[in-house]
């Protein structure tokens, strides 16, 4: 079962976040170009992120799963 064309809600919520706030869209942008896999790129946004938040503001968790999966189309 997919939840809006994501694995679950949680991963189509961080998308959502990272996909539309600036700030967070430029920061998985800048950590893609920088690194040299997408794997990568979502461990130092994680690595980023989690010292401010660990859930979005809607609840879900930032995860390097969903991270890895909303960097997909940037």
């Amino acid at each position: 079962m997919t939840y809006n064309g994501h694995k679950n809600w949680n991963h189509w919520n961080v998308s959502l976040w990272i996909n539309n706030d600036e700030g967070l869209f430029r920061l998985a942008q800048q950590f893609k170009r920088e690194h040299r896999s997408r794997r990568e790129a979502a461990k130092a946004f994680m690595d980023t992120i989690s010292a401010m938040w660990d859930k979005t503001p809607d609840g879900a968790p930032w995860s390097v799963s969903s991270v890895y999966h909303a960097m997909e189309g940037l």
